[in-house]
């Protein structure tokens, strides 16, 4: 009886350690899997899904209106069809030179008198525009003509024209006793004709107006001289020697 019981304690521990060790091995499996890291996908898969992704993204609205060009960056300013309009003013649409027939006119003067340039005919007339009226320089240049007028002689015919009207003229001419007729180009429509509305320069700035010039105008009506961009020093001296050669 003893025998029997030791082989069946025994075969029974035996059984137990093999059921013990079939537990221990599947925790082991069981800890492996656990930690056992996932398996990453290859690098150029990864990179294929971005790209695509990058490629079927729709743009921005942004990045719509730049391509299209309808940015609003890229409209032009408002004010560019005047900065075009000033650029075509710039230069005068007519140039004229000796020898060339003088447009002919018809403007007011200081009194509201009519004159005509086609009444002149027969006439030497000095017709010279200048800027403005009672400003230093075409004072100077008003009152050089005044102490001279006598020495253009009886055929010769001085007029001034500015775009000041009959009452700014009138006062010019009592202020300094001007002894010739002043016309009121108002519409600068005679500037253009003679090329004399031109862009001009002073201090920086830029802006329209009347470039200081005298025609020489003969009895026939054609331009005998014309004097540009004029300096008042030795002016009058110079048209008188231009009158002389007509005469």
């Amino acid at each position: 009886m003893k025998k029997k019981t030791t082989k069946k304690i025994t075969g029974n521990k035996k059984v137990t350690v093999k059921k013990t060790a079939k537990k221990i091995s599947k925790k082991k499996v069981a800890i492996k899997k656990a930690t056992k890291k996932p398996a990453q996908k290859p690098a150029q898969k990864v990179a294929k899904k971005t790209t695509s992704k990058l490629a079927t993204a729709k743009p921005s609205t942004a990045a719509r209106k730049i391509s299209s060009g309808k940015s609003k960056s890229t409209r032009p300013s408002p004010n560019m069809k005047t900065d075009v309009a000033a650029t075509q003013m710039a230069a005068p649409a007519i140039s004229l030179n000796p020898g060339d027939a003088a447009p002919l006119f018809t403007l007011a003067d200081e009194t509201g008198t009519m004159v005509s340039l086609s009444e002149l005919r027969g006439k030497t007339v000095v017709l010279y525009f200048y800027p403005k009226d009672d400003t230093p320089g075409c004072t100077k240049e008003a009152c050089s003509f005044r102490d001279n007028i006598q020495q253009f002689g009886s055929n010769a015919v001085i007029l001034g024209v500015s775009a000041d009207d009959a009452e700014s003229h009138q006062s010019f001419i009592q202020k300094y006793g001007l002894n010739f007729q002043l016309l009121s180009d108002v519409n600068k429509d005679v500037s253009k004709a003679f090329g004399v509305w031109a862009e001009k320069n002073m201090y920086g700035k830029t802006y329209m107006g009347i470039e200081r010039t005298t025609f020489i105008i003969n009895p026939d009506g054609q331009v005998s001289e014309v004097f540009r961009q004029v300096k008042v020093d030795g002016h009058t001296e110079e048209v008188l020697e231009a009158v002389a050669k007509i005469a």
